[in-house]
């Protein structure tokens, strides 16, 4: 459980420095938020940063419920966040599969797949 925690924890600080590379204007559009843009409006560049946000909090969550840091070791809603986070990131695999961005199928729905893999599996304890 405990290496699933800390894949998670990779990927997601993997994906949030791209989403800051491009909140600043990157030009690697075409492998997120639908692949639509080759560098990111305002608005997604804003969504871009929110992104982080998401990933930490649920890199938090998944490292706690795996006892790699105390943060809220032994509160029983971690198990439950950590189902709820698997669920949202399944739903990010059909969201990516559904792009129509190839570039976004290819890289994004694989890491996906991994980071809801091993929210499954830390949820699993």
């Amino acid at each position: 459980m405990i290496w699933a925690a800390q894949l998670f924890t990779v990927i997601n600080v993997g994906l949030g420095l791209f989403q800051l590379c491009l909140a600043f204007g990157a030009p690697w559009g075409r492998l997120a938020w639908g692949g639509s843009h080759e560098r990111l409006p305002p608005r997604l560049r804003i969504g871009s940063l929110l992104a982080i946000g998401l990933y930490a909090g649920f890199s938090l969550i998944i490292l706690s419920r795996a006892g790699v840091i105390p943060l809220w070791s032994g509160a029983g809603w971690t198990t439950p966040a950590c189902w709820i986070i698997a669920g949202f990131l399944t739903l990010g695999i059909f969201g990516n599969l559904a792009s129509r961005s190839r570039p976004e199928r290819l890289v994004m729905t694989p890491i996906a797949a991994i980071l809801a893999g091993c929210a499954v599996c830390v949820a699993l304890g």
